[in-house]
Parts: structure tokens; C-alpha cells; sequence
């Protein structure tokens, strides 16, 4: 998959019971948990950066004029990126994550086979929506529809999210050791590259945008030096790049007030 970010940017998923380890029943984590955690980070960096654009896509879809042709091909660039990183995500879990915790919490298959479907269900909905974004980045008649699929498809998602951060993930963090890779940013910067997706500066910045600056430092430092070196000047671009799709600070979510 090209990089698309920076130029040259339902029905809601049935509930899963709980499944608990040998231990006990799991514990929940808040699904609005800091994404700057030092475990799974990669992981928690996706879902925050995917509940952030599509709360604010609709809204930017909605003040779209009939003359801003060149902001409607920008918005259908970013969905189109926002796409190619949740599929690498999917790719990430299914073929390196779950294998693994199949293996060492086989009291998880059950959950680990649901989730690997619905991953494929997400990625052909996205596929989907991505037509009715396309239509709608070029006539701003269709755009409130268009809107509303994309917060229906984010519900969705939500679901998903949920249940992979307050039944899978504390399981996870008794399956790989403190300071493994798996899960991580470095790794998912490696399958991106391996799978032909979004490029480290697209995909970097993308993640970044609204952590803490000392966060980002520290997620950093478990890069290799070139991601490091130039990562200022991949920030600037992205922020230059994408400010025209969000407005002023706090513009896009007074849409909903």
C-alpha cells in the first residue's frame, strides 16, 4: 500500500463474554487508556489515533463547501491512509501477535478466532465506507450521509477496541516479558514496511499527533537513531499537511455542541 498522508493524507459487532486465565477473571483496563503506556505501545497508539480521526472526519466532511475540491481529495487521502494503518494493524495482531498468545494462553483461542473475524469484517466495512467518502469528497450533497456511515462504522470499532484493551491486554502482559518487542512501536514500523504500507513518517506522525511531547520522546528512544533525527521535520509536515482538514484548534468539535 502507498503512503497517502502527506502529498508528493454498520451494524455494531456482538459482545464478547469475558474469558478469564487460570488465575481469575481478567481485570479491566479503561478504554480510554493513555496511549503513552510503555506496554503494547504500538497497539495503544493505533487506537488512539483511530478514535481520534474518526471523531473528527465527520465534522470536516460536514463544513465542506462545493468549491473546496482540493480539501475533498485532501479528506480522501487521509481516510485512505486512516484504512491502510488499521489493516496493518489487523496484520500486526493476526499474524504476529495472536499465533503467540494462542500458543501460551490457549484459554484465549475462543476470544483470539472472534476477534481475527471481525477483523476481516472491519477491514471489508472500511473498503465500503471508502466509496461513499470518495463520492462525497467531490459532491458536498452527499456529505452528511457519508458522515453519519463513518460514526456508525466508528461505534463499530469501538466495540472492537474495547474488548481487545480490557480482556486481551492484561492477559498479554503475562504472556510476553517486560521490554518485549511484540506490540510495540518498533515492530509495528516493521510491519508497515514489510506489508508496503503507510511510510514511517506518515505513519509516525500520525500516531504522535496529540501525545505529549516528553511521551513522544520516550516512545522515540525505542526507535532506531534515523526514525529520531528525523522526526522533527516529519512533525512539521504533518501539521502543515493536515491543519487545512481540521480548522482552527477546537473548530471540528464544536460541530457537535
Amino acid at each position: 500500500m502507498p503512503s497517502h498522508l502527506l502529498p508528493v493524507a454498520s451494524p455494531v459487532s456482538p459482545v464478547v463474554p469475558a474469558q478469564g486465565g487460570p488465575g481469575g477473571p481478567v481485570h479491566e483496563h479503561a478504554a480510554d487508556e493513555e496511549p503513552q503506556a510503555v506496554r503494547f505501545a504500538g497497539l495503544r497508539l493505533v487506537h488512539a489515533a483511530l478514535r481520534r480521526d474518526l471523531a473528527r472526519l465527520p465534522n470536516a466532511l460536514r463544513l465542506l463547501q462545493p468549491d473546496e475540491d482540493e480539501k475533498g481529495a485532501a479528506l480522501l487521502r487521509h481516510w485512505t491512509f486512516v484504512t491502510a494503518m488499521l489493516t496493518c494493524h489487523h496484520e500486526q495482531q493476526d499474524t504476529r501477535i495472536w499465533p503467540i498468545v494462542r500458543r501460551f494462553a490457549p484459554e484465549l483461542r475462543l476470544l483470539l478466532n472472534w476477534l481475527e473475524s471481525d477483523h476481516h469484517n472491519l477491514d471489508h466495512s472500511f473498503t465500503r465506507v471508502t466509496t461513499l467518502v470518495r463520492i462525497a469528497s467531490r459532491d458536498t450533497g452527499s456529505v452528511w450521509p457519508v458522515a453519519y456511515a463513518i460514526e456508525d462504522l466508528a461505534a463499530r470499532l469501538e466495540t472492537h477496541l474495547r474488548i481487545e484493551e480490557r480482556q486481551l491486554l492484561p492477559r498479554m502482559e503475562s504472556v510476553f516479558a517486560e521490554g518485549s518487542r511484540v506490540g510495540g512501536l518498533p515492530e509495528l514500523l516493521d510491519v508497515l514496511h514489510s506489508a508496503d504500507g503507510p511510510g514511517s513518517p506518515d505513519a509516525l506522525a500520525w500516531l504522535m499527533d496529540g501525545v505529549e511531547p516528553e511521551v513522544v520522546e520516550r516512545l522515540l528512544a525505542d526507535c532506531d537513531d534515523m526514525v529520531a533525527r528525523h522526526w522533527p521535520h516529519w512533525q512539521a509536515t504533518y501539521q502543515r499537511c493536515t491543519a487545512p482538514l481540521w480548522g482552527a484548534p477546537g473548530a471540528w468539535e464544536a460541530v457537535d455542541d
